[in-house]
């Protein structure tokens, strides 16, 4: 999960000190905390840890050193908040909301974070608009991103609590990530993709497959082949940033509209003016989030939702479709 840089603080609560009860004794530290105070993700948790940020008995140790029955556990450090976005009434389509989660439709164009070039109409400021209390959690409850341009489903945590096990579940790769991609060329198959990805090393801008790369797995099948073209829906194993453009581009089926992965605009041969008209405007990746399933963070009971293809989206596989038809 990318941080966002320069967030402004807020400090902890000063009675986050908890003794070890029985249970817990000769566990490991790291172990310990997170049973202890589950709000937090484990990762957050470690960094705490190992900054100095959480002690025991008022002493610096390491994640795995044993702690015992009656030793006192105290956080003291600092949660990245949200607070310097300022709320904006942007609308938002919800799909499912609760007291520990809401499920958005993110549309194509809306940038998720503030940042360079974005200072504000962003998710974030939409988020913080429609339920303030979302500024006492790391980046305002986002724990997984959309590009600006890819629609769809996102899962935003509304406690805490939420925050931390959405975050291990993505950690875990327990999330079930679908997307709908329209991708340039007549696949025969589905497959798998394992290329490792980072950032490319001359465009800071783009990532691309490198061979020192985080390591990247990406799932895909066919739903509908088209002439030229075909719909398939891709399968996220691990969460990269622009991870199933960068691997559609290296299996040579770049994403139709991609700007920055997607080379040249490739019409088939003898298309029609109206499919001509379509691919010459899609000016976005044809990617979108469909379905996100996870464990509920509060009652572990799994949640399923999907978000409808867009229009822009479905009037490309038409006229996709129409071409291949008229072409039989």
């Amino acid at each position: 999960m990318d941080e966002d840089a320069g967030a402004p603080a807020a400090s902890l609560d000063a009675a986050k000190s908890v003794v070890v009860p029985a249970a817990l004794g000769g566990k490991r530290f790291d172990a310990a905390l997170a049973e202890l105070f589950p709000e937090f993700s484990r990762s957050r948790l470690k960094e705490w840890i190992e900054s100095g940020d959480a002690l025991l008995d008022g002493q610096t140790v390491r994640p795995r050193d044993p702690v015992r029955a009656g030793q006192v556990a105290r956080l003291d450090a600092v949660l990245d908040t949200q607070t310097h976005a300022l709320p904006q009434d942007i609308p938002l389509d919800v799909l499912y909301e609760d007291a520990s989660v809401c499920v958005i439709n993110k549309p194509a164009g809306l940038v998720v974070h503030p940042g360079a070039g974005n200072p504000d109409g962003t998710l974030v400021n939409a988020l913080l608009f429609r339920d303030p209390a979302l500024a006492a959690l790391p980046r305002a409850g986002i724990v997984h991103r959309l590009d600006k341009d890819t629609s769809g489903v996102m899962v935003v945590a509304r406690t805490l609590q939420a925050h931390a096990a959405l975050v291990e579940q993505l950690s875990a790769r327990d999330v079930h990530r679908q997307y709908l991609a329209v991708v340039v060329g007549a696949m025969v198959s589905g497959g798998t993709v394992r290329a490792p990805i980072d950032r490319h090393p001359r465009d800071r801008l783009k990532m691309a497959v490198r061979e020192d790369g985080r390591d990247a797995v990406t799932h895909y099948r066919l739903r509908e082949r088209f002439r030229a073209h075909t719909a398939v829906e891709c399968q996220l194993e691990t969460g990269r940033t622009h991870q199933i453009r960068v691997h559609m581009a290296h299996i040579k089926y770049p994403i139709v509209g991609d700007p920055m992965y997607g080379g040249q605009l490739r019409l088939p041969k003898a298309a029609s003016e109206e499919l001509v008209a379509q691919l010459r405007g899609f000016k976005r990746q044809a990617l979108h989030a469909e379905t996100l399933e996870f464990a509920h963070p509060a009652s572990g009971e799994p949640v399923r939702v999907s978000a409808p293809v867009p229009q822009d989206m479905l009037e490309l596989m038409a006229a996709l479709r129409a071409d291949s038809a008229a072409h039989k």
